[in-house]
Order: C-alpha cells, then sequence, then structure tokens
C-alpha cells in the first residue's frame, strides 16, 4: 500500500549515472508530490560529468547530488523501489514495487551516447509520475 506521499528509490551500482539522472527527473517534474531516494551498492566518489551535462540540457540541476551508498532501510522506506537494469541485487520486502529498468551504462560514453539514455529516463519518469497520481 503507497503511503500518502509515495517514496520511490532508484539503484544502480555507483549512484552515479543513470539513478541520478532518474532522481534528478522524478525531483524535478513530481516536486513534492514524491519522495526521492537514489543510492548505489558501490558509490562512486562523483556524479558522471557527462549524466550531469546530459540533464542539465533539459533544465535540471542535479550538481548537488552525491552518491549513496544502498541501506535496508532506504528499501524498507520506500513504495517504490527501480534497479536500472545493472544486476545489482536489493533486498525484497512484501508490499513494495519493484520495476527493473534495463538501461545502458553512460559510464565512459560521451554526451551523444548518452541523450538517448536521458530522453529514455526521461518517458520512464513521465510513465511513472502517471501511474503514482492514479495509485
Amino acid at each position: 500500500m503507497m503511503s500518502e506521499i509515495p517514496t520511490v528509490l532508484f539503484v544502480c551500482v555507483h549512484n552515479a549515472g543513470r539513478s541520478q539522472m532518474a532522481a534528478g527527473y522524478l525531483q524535478a517534474l513530481a516536486g513534492d508530490r514524491v519522495r526521492v531516494l537514489s543510492a548505489g551498492s558501490e558509490p562512486a566518489d562523483k556524479i558522471n560529468p557527462v549524466a550531469l551535462a546530459a540533464v542539465a540540457e533539459e533544465g535540471i540541476d542535479i550538481t548537488a547530488d552525491t552518491a549513496k551508498i544502498l541501506t535496508t532501510e532506504a528499501v524498507r522506506e520506500s513504495d517504490v523501489v527501480i534497479p536500472m537494469g545493472c544486476g545489482d541485487t536489493c533486498p525484497i520486502f512484501p508490499g513494495k514495487r519493484y520495476e527493473d529498468w534495463d538501461l545502458d551504462d553512460p559510464a565512459g560514453q560521451s554526451i551523444e551516447s548518452v541523450r538517448p539514455i536521458r530522453d529514455e529516463i526521461g518517458r520512464r519518469i513521465r510513465a511513472l509520475i502517471g501511474e503514482l497520481q492514479t495509485a
């Protein structure tokens, strides 16, 4: 059962690209209607600069974000958990919605290669917002 303000957790290994872009998109588009978390099992030292640039082109600023370690508590407090197709394992709790987004990793890719990943994340975020509003 979803709480009044749903919490969405995006997970990838380094929490430096896909999960950060997705969190930034959801925060920018949903505002205070959704609580947004992101984490990784092996957080990077910094956010991927190409991911930062890609979402900045869409008017989304994630420069203040940092990579965070995935905790059982983060999963427990989330209504929706979205691993980003990187084979990361998340603790499984009954009553949570899990949705795997199988997306290419932007690590080491050019901005031209990351834009389609960003655009797919944006499309999925818009669909997710629609689903959360009707839940």
